[in-house]
């Protein structure tokens, strides 16, 4: 394993110049932030917060699967949420990604702003590569 950072680029994922979706280093996966934008970087869900979280976690799954791994490698999810309320919505999707009975650790935190105003969340990962 190179002792340099490797990055990974998700061909369905928005990709701003100067950003890597995830960066291999020391044998963990760190994923950039994931917003709802879509493959054209167009927001997904304006409005709804179920709708956003899913289409973050599609964009994570997308960057997971070009590093080679997958949700049950992730050991760290970490939310920015613009409303903390909507905690109850998030773990539900978070759910149809995750091993429930293993979920990865976690830390929410309620942000004013995100890259959008019409963003709600942003979930980063660490996972471990396979």
């Amino acid at each position: 394993m190179s002792s340099h950072p490797a990055p990974y680029t998700a061909s369905s994922v928005s990709s701003p110049p100067g950003y890597s979706h995830a960066m291999l280093a020391g044998g963990l996966i760190f994923v950039s932030g994931q917003v709802a934008f879509d493959s054209d970087g167009s927001i997904v869900g304006v409005d709804d917060i179920g709708a956003q979280t899913r289409q973050a976690f599609r964009n994570l799954a997308a960057v997971l699967e070009a590093a080679g791994a997958t949700f049950a490698d992730v050991a760290k999810l970490t939310y920015f949420v613009r409303d903390v309320e909507a905690v109850g919505v998030i773990r539900a999707v978070r759910d149809e990604f995750v091993d429930t009975a293993n979920p990865p650790a976690s830390t929410l935190v309620e942000v004013s702003r995100l890259i959008a105003p019409e963003l709600l969340i942003e979930i980063e990962a660490v996972a471990i590569a396979p």
